[in-house]
């Protein structure tokens, strides 16, 4: 029954749920948000009859419900043991780590590649950016300081060499190690300031949505196929400028929000984090930069069946964004100073 109904459907039902674990005024409330979150995103994921698609539902729905028994059974063991204290600390640490479970952070971070590896790209960019709205905005509640600087620093640490050390070839999976490092960074947004995390989160919403709408449009899926068809050079130069966006080089608009974060962490004297969000953003653009230059100097094999029909309309919204992107960063320092 539940694939009779349509996409728009289930969108607007994890919207809705959305709103209802944020707004909510008792744990329960937040819980039954995240419940209502995990049963409309499965029709979507397992929508067309695809194995990787029935596997990556499967896989989603078990991790999901363990994080949410874990999150049901923190509070209910908090509300017995209110009083104490110590035990408190424990009970925000389980509550953090359920969280952190539904995000997809590290150390409970394997399910996430294997599961946007089979999903639509549409599905990427919800998984990626509207679903970790809740668990976040929940994680602010009961935040244990110690417990999530150690996390942000290993979750920037696994997202950076991630790349590296696994060679990827998909798309998907390179997308998913950006999106735990990404989630390093918003952590820290969080930790700052709920304000600094809302610029942060819209602006990676933002960069995500371009390259899932490129990759889209382009059934591009691995690097190969940025290596070997004949592309339009523009579309090679959007992808190398959102990239380099997501990435955080200046003067793109990506760099923006980390440039704040890193001056804030200087001026708290967080010397070593600093350091290591630095270094593996580096890593991050040199692995970007090595794609981006391969695609541009390889040999490209010009099939003849081989065509991307893109209408002009959504062309010129492609380049838009990317203006934007290359634009933002000047614009929005004009604006503060």
């Amino acid at each position: 029954m539940l694939f009779l109904f349509n996409s728009n459907f289930f969108i607007f039902i994890i919207f809705f749920s959305t709103l209802i674990s944020i707004s909510s005024n008792s744990w329960l409330g937040c819980w039954i948000g995240l419940e209502i979150n995990l049963l409309s995103f499965i029709p979507l994921i397992s929508k067309s009859n695809n194995l990787l698609n029935s596997e990556a539902s499967l896989k989603y729905f078990l991790t999901q419900s363990i994080a949410s028994i874990n999150f049901l059974f923190s509070i209910i063991l908090m509300m017995i043991f209110m009083k104490n204290f110590e035990i408190n600390n424990i009970f925000s640490m389980l509550i953090n780590s359920s969280m952190l479970m539904k995000m997809g952070s590290v150390p409970f971070h394997f399910w996430f590649p294997n599961i946007l590896e089979g999903l639509s790209w549409l599905n990427c960019f919800i998984l990626m950016t509207w679903q970790k709205i809740s668990p976040m905005i929940l994680l602010s509640y009961y935040f244990n300081n110690k417990f999530l600087m150690a996390i942000m620093m290993i979750n920037v640490i696994i997202g950076g060499l991630g790349k590296m050390g696994f060679n990827q070839l998909s798309l998907r999976k390179l997308m998913a190690f950006s999106s735990i490092n990404n989630l390093g960074w918003l952590l820290m947004a969080l930790l700052i300031s709920e304000n600094l995390w809302l610029m942060y989160m819209c602006m990676y919403s933002f960069m995500i949505l371009i390259m899932c709408i490129m990759f889209y449009m382009l059934n591009i899926f691995y690097l190969n196929q940025l290596y070997n068809f004949n592309m339009n050079f523009v579309i090679k130069l959007s992808i190398m400028i959102n990239f380099m966006s997501l990435g955080g080089l200046p003067p793109f608009i990506g760099f923006f929000p980390k440039w704040i974060i890193i001056n804030f962490l200087l001026n708290f004297n967080f010397f070593l984090i600093c350091f290591i969000f630095i270094m593996m953003s580096l890593i991050m653009l040199f692995i970007y930069i090595r794609i981006i230059y391969s695609s541009f100097l390889f040999f490209n094999y010009k099939m003849k069946w081989f065509k991307i029909f893109i209408s002009n309309k959504m062309f010129i919204m492609i380049n838009m964004f990317n203006l934007i992107s290359l634009m933002g960063m000047i614009l929005s320092t004009m604006f503060f100073l």
